[in-house]
């Protein structure tokens, strides 16, 4: 059976996913770049961008499984687009012509449109439906794959209240953001789900591997 996996989603020391203030030209409020500088830092994170350069260590090599096993992906409406993007009927997410994900991706919203073909294979749905049964949608998209939650952190809290990760990647970047969306409110005792490891990089940041116990 496929797994549920998170990848490479940023936090600050507070546990903070993204700052405040999100607009079409701040995607994550006044955390600007901050939370993602070690993923541009990257071999892996510049060549998405069209890049040469960048560093091969740990966290390039932990960056470079994004695509591997994965068959489809979640996100909730904050990831989509920014504040207000169900208003404009060209707004196609921050990804251009060509997203990187290559799958489908099943936007979690109250704003439904019709499905959205994008260059690569990548092909936005929209669905008002609850975690569970996005996530059977995803699965059955997948076709035996594996389904990746992408964010936002509304997003993510609102599968591990369910209990429907099996696997999550967090990287810990040494900033205070003061102010924004949380990961953690909600979920005390998480800890008593997953099996956790932790892996420091020479970039500053610490990755923290979840796997499900039992699982």
């Amino acid at each position: 059976m496929s797994r549920t996996r998170v990848q490479h989603f940023s936090i600050s020391l507070d546990g903070f996913g993204t700052g405040e203030g999100l607009s079409r030209q701040a995607p994550f409020g006044h955390a600007g770049e901050r939370l993602h500088a070690w993923m541009f830092a990257t071999r892996f994170g510049k060549t998405m961008f069209g890049q040469q350069g960048g560093t091969s260590g740990v966290d390039d090599a932990i960056l470079s499984t994004f695509a591997v096993g994965i068959g489809a992906e979640i996100m909730g409406s904050n990831k989509f687009g920014y504040p207000g993007w169900h208003e404009n009927k060209d707004w196609t997410g921050w990804w251009g012509a060509n997203p990187p994900f290559h799958t489908p991706v099943f936007v979690m919203t109250q704003h439904k449109r019709a499905p959205l073909e994008l260059e690569g294979g990548t092909v936005f749905h929209f669905t008002d439906a609850p975690p569970a049964d996005v996530l059977a949608m995803a699965r059955e998209a997948a076709g035996g794959r594996d389904v990746r939650i992408g964010g936002g952190v509304r997003i993510l809290r609102a599968f591990l209240k369910e209990r429907l990760i099996d696997h999550m990647h967090l990287v810990q970047v040494p900033i205070l953001l003061g102010r924004g969306v949380r990961l953690w409110d909600g979920l005390e005792g998480l800890e008593q789900v997953f099996d956790i490891e932790t892996t420091a990089s020479s970039s500053g940041v610490t990755h923290l591997m979840f796997a499900r116990k039992g699982g």
